[in-house]
């Protein structure tokens, strides 16, 4: 159902896809960034008000769910498998 998206969409959509990448190849540290960058777009697209009010509801759960799942995401506590 992807093709009548706006550009906000679009954007948020290659973010979403970038963080999905890299915590499916464990790169912790890069995910985090992508997280970073997704609040940062969705703070910046609220300022424009350029988003439907559901589809910016829609991309708050999914920022909302990333949160939760990365909260302590890092490779901080990870043990080398060899020791």
């Amino acid at each position: 159902m992807g093709l009548f998206k706006s550009k906000a969409e679009k954007e948020l959509d290659k973010i979403i896809q970038l963080i999905d990448m890299n915590m499916s190849n464990n790169y912790k540290d890069a995910a985090q960034v992508g997280l970073k960058e997704f609040e940062l777009a969705m703070e910046r697209l609220k300022e424009m008000d350029i988003m439907k009010p559901q589809v910016l509801s829609k991309y708050e759960g999914i920022l909302a769910k990333y949160q939760k799942k990365m909260k302590g995401y890092t490779h901080k506590d990870q043990k080398p498998f060899w020791h």
